[in-house]
């Protein structure tokens, strides 16, 4: 594993996927702005998708811990997709998580077989949505979340990665402890977060909006 420079690891992003933040950032904002009133909700929704994937995508270059097999710990950046997940449900938060997934693969490919692709990008990171199955409270939401995106990783460990495994050990136990060594702090990271008083306060008033 690798510790990281945050600004190092923000240096990093590429063109392509600056441009698709920003594009992003302005189609939400667009919407936001020339809105209709009978299209309020569709808009609201939209707009909500648009700024929080951005976010999310931003936050993951924010990164602490690098995996050698890929992985990192970052600041909070699957909070906004599972905030997503928590206002509008799980039907919409799979979508936005999946989304985001394949921005995550267009910026970072890791590839050994297609299906492996399928299950650590859109998969995974559309089980985020996962967080809009428990909309009473936000922190029960984000281990919701959290969790179905690890077992996805675990799943794709086991099967694609299991020549990483060290000789005589189980590949699926290996994929269990390689996945919550960088996924275990960041949900945790998450966690903390959300019960800092003044992060619930704002989710709460978001979700008056």
């Amino acid at each position: 594993m690798q510790f990281l420079n945050v600004f190092e690891s923000i240096s990093k992003i590429t063109l392509i996927s600056w441009v698709l933040v920003v594009a992003l950032v302005l189609v939400g904002l667009a919407l936001l702005k020339f809105s209709k009133s009978n299209e309020k909700m569709t808009t609201r929704k939209l707009t909500f998708a648009s700024l929080l994937i951005a976010m999310s995508f931003v936050l993951s270059f924010v990164k602490f811990l690098q995996m050698p097999q890929g992985g990192t710990v970052t600041l909070g950046s699957m909070i906004p997709i599972m905030l997503f997940a928590y206002l509008f449900g799980v039907r919409e938060g799979l979508l936005a998580g999946a989304v985001y997934g394949l921005l995550q693969f267009i910026q970072e490919p890791y590839i050994v077989h297609w299906a492996q692709v399928l299950v650590d990008y859109p998969f995974a990171f559309a089980a985020l949505g996962l967080a809009g199955l428990y909309r009473r409270n936000f922190t029960v939401a984000i281990m919701i979340g959290g969790v179905g995106r690890m077992i996805f990783h675990i799943l794709s460990g086991a099967i694609f990665f299991a020549s990483y495994a060290p000789e005589g050990m189980n590949p699926f136990w290996y994929s269990i402890v390689y996945n919550v060594s960088y996924l275990g702090p960041d949900l945790l990271l998450c966690i903390l977060i959300s019960l800092i008083p003044q992060f619930k306060g704002m989710v709460n008033k978001i979700r008056t909006i």
